[in-house]
């Protein structure tokens, strides 16, 4: 250890003193210009002791608490770059908003609004009322209700019409949601008696007959969204269930989870089904995700038949588990552009994604090659067709042919800039097979490819 390096480290008072200090300590908070000085000092004093740090000067330490002071100031919650061609990405917050549900959350964010208050009548309203005729007319069902996750929804439908009753299920459809949530769980928290029908890849009919009592509460159906079960299989379909259902007075709930509102099979997709379908069909209550198919908020929307909807407005868990004036607004914009399917491709990012043709992506994949290529020189660049993933729970065995960036770099490996892109200052989320890194351009939107140029220019930087 140098002692004589340990005592030359600056006091906070001298630090303060800096140019550099001075000046960035006019456009922050002091409290953390300060904490960023004290940290720095403190990691080149542990570095002296280690001997890991043989020399210093107070300019390196301030450029090291600048560093952390920029850091600090960041959000924990910021905006990443999905170049992973998954569209619905969990982990990346699903799906984006449209530009007209961002321009409807800011315009309740940022003034008071009518969330409660009829403003025809001049007295309180329902939060419910905003969007619940939208629900109707694009779903078909006769009432709708909104609570914040999927999760909520299901929990919520089950303690309001099989509360210390049973609820019948395929064992096929237990399934485990994102985070280790199951549907037992979920069911079990609703206080509704879990009846296991079936086995794991085979449900028949007299499996549900042979298990209704004087005790049912509902027959539940729980789309696999996220899996399949291939091979030598059978379940009980929806016409089925619904006459069982209407047989025996027992309410049929379907949880679609993922929330397609349409129809994929016309655009060359694996039939995914709709809600429109099952409320067609004749399923008493529907639950789906607001954020996976859909394209909007976080949000857990039930619809169905308005004396069970009715019951669950009543239902005491349902305030705990409402939507705020932001997941509001952005969910009735979202709605609205389903009114017209058209309107709904084109503007909601998650539709587009998975349906952008072939063409319009190769051109948006050279595009972003040629200015990759016109500043850096270290990185081999071509253009491949790559296959890319809806996400999200969502066409588990759906695959979506595009076109992708791929490249490599003689003094890095794949992983290397993997890292070094994932801990750039927009944090660019890629992929890495084969032995090269890829740029999914199905997932990118054009603007961010300056991000991707500065972040690749940055480490090319350091190669040098």
């Amino acid at each position: 250890m140098n002692k004589n390096l340990l005592k030359s480290l600056p006091k906070m008072d001298e630090l303060l003193e800096n140019d550099k200090i001075k000046k960035v300590i006019e456009s922050s908070m002091r409290v953390l210009v300060i904490e960023s000085l004290r940290e720095a000092i403190d990691y080149y004093r542990t570095g002296i002791l280690k001997d890991k740090i043989t020399e210093l000067n107070n300019e390196e330490i301030v450029d090291y608490a600048l560093e952390i002071l920029e850091k600090k100031k960041q959000n924990k919650l910021r905006r990443v770059i999905n170049a992973t061609g998954t569209v619905i990405h969990t982990n990346l917050g699903r799906s984006i908003l449209s530009k007209q549900a961002l321009e409807a959350v800011e315009n309740v964010a940022v003034n008071y609004n009518n969330l409660e208050y009829d403003v025809e009548a001049g007295k309180r309203g329902s939060r419910y009322s905003h969007i619940e005729e939208l629900l109707v007319k694009i779903t078909g069902a006769e009432a709708g209700l909104v609570v914040n996750n999927n999760a909520a929804a299901v929990m919520l439908i089950l303690n309001t019409l099989c509360k210390d009753k049973e609820a019948i299920v395929s064992r096929g459809q237990l399934v485990e949601i994102g985070g280790s949530f199951r549907i037992p769980d979920v069911m079990a928290f609703s206080s509704a008696k879990l009846i296991e029908v079936g086995t794991t890849n085979r449900t028949h009919d007299y499996d549900y007959t042979r298990n209704i009592n004087e005790n049912t509460g509902v027959l539940l159906k729980v789309h696999t969204s996220n899996f399949k079960i291939m091979g030598f299989t059978e379940e009980v379909d929806l016409e089925t269930l619904v006459k069982m259902g209407k047989e025996h007075n027992i309410p049929v709930v379907e949880d679609i989870g993922s929330g397609v509102l349409v129809d994929f099979n016309k655009y060359g997709f694996i039939p995914e089904p709709t809600v429109q379908e099952s409320i067609k069909k004749g399923v008493d209550v529907v639950s789906f995700s607001g954020d996976k198919m859909l394209g909007g908020p976080q949000a857990g929307i039930i619809v169905g038949k308005k004396e069970y909807i009715d019951r669950m407005k009543k239902n005491q868990i349902t305030r705990a588990l409402r939507i705020d004036k932001m997941t509001l607004a952005a969910l009735e914009a979202t709605l609205k552009l389903y009114l017209d399917e058209k309107e709904a491709i084109e503007n909601i990012p998650t539709l587009n994604m998975i349906l952008s043709d072939k063409e319009t992506l190769k051109q948006k994949a050279f595009r972003l090659k040629r200015k990759l290529s016109s500043k850096t020189t270290e990185f081999s660049y071509k253009v491949e067709t790559e296959y890319s993933m809806v996400g999200g729970g969502s066409m588990p065995t759906e695959t979506i042919e595009g076109y992708a960036v791929k490249f490599t770099c003689d003094k890095m490996t794949p992983q290397q800039i993997e890292i070094a892109l994932r801990n750039n200052k927009t944090p660019i989320v890629v992929r890495v097979n084969n032995g090269e890194v890829i740029l999914d351009v199905r997932t990118l939107k054009v603007e961010e490819f300056d991000i991707i140029l500065d972040a690749l220019v940055n480490i090319e930087k350091k190669l040098k």
